[in-house]
This record gives C-alpha cells, sequence and structure tokens, in this order.
C-alpha cells in the first residue's frame, strides 16, 4: 500500500459516525456554511453540530475560515481522494488475492 495509513485513520474514525456524514453531505450540497445553518438542517443541537466539525476539522475532512463574526465551513477533498484510492487499492488486493485462491463453480457451491 502506498497511502500512510495513520493519515487515513483519521478520516475513517470521521466518516464512521452517521451525523458527520450527513454534515459533510450538507456542506458538499451548499458550498460552505456556518454550525448555526447546518444544525437547521439537522436533528442535532448547534453544540453538537459543532463538536462533529471539531472531528471533521480534526481529519482534515473540512475546513473552517471566518466571515464576521460567523465561521463558514466548507469540505476539504483531498483527505478523502486519498482514503479512497487507499480503499481501491486494499480493494484490487484483496481481489488477488481471493482470485489466486481460485473461486468455484456455481454446480460446486450448489452442491454443499
Amino acid at each position: 500500500m502506498s497511502h500512510d495509513q495513520r493519515d487515513i485513520g483519521p478520516v475513517l474514525v470521521a466518516l464512521a459516525d452517521p451525523t458527520r456524514r450527513l454534515l459533510l453531505d450538507a456542506l458538499a450540497e451548499a458550498g460552505q456554511a456556518s454550525a448555526t445553518t447546518l444544525a437547521a438542517r439537522l436533528p442535532v443541537s448547534r453544540q453538537a453540530v459543532a463538536k462533529h466539525l471539531q472531528v471533521l476539522c480534526e481529519a482534515g475532512l473540512v475546513a473552517g475560515g471566518r466571515a464576521g463574526r460567523e465561521v463558514l465551513y466548507r469540505v476539504a477533498p483531498a483527505p478523502l481522494d486519498s482514503t479512497a484510492r487507499w480503499l481501491t487499492e486494499l480493494s484490487a488486493a484483496w481481489r488477488r488475492r481471493l482470485a489466486a485462491l481460485g473461486t468455484p463453480t456455481e454446480g460446486e457451491v450448489g452442491s454443499r
């Protein structure tokens, strides 16, 4: 594997939570948004959204920037791209391993 798994770990942890995935979807759709705006779109409090955004920021999936009194967040796609490449490489490696084992024919599977 050519990608550093230490960089991918925080991304996978962040993506494991369904609320954080909803936040990423909402940000991708909006382009950028504040925690208050995002909380209005989701069934969680603004405080919960802020905590989830912090995890996403720490994983590098979201970047925030000040706009007056607000912090506007946007998706940062680079960690997603890197993680997707790693997952693709992992999938290909497993396909090669499974192919090397050979696959049973349909008749063999049905007769077991």
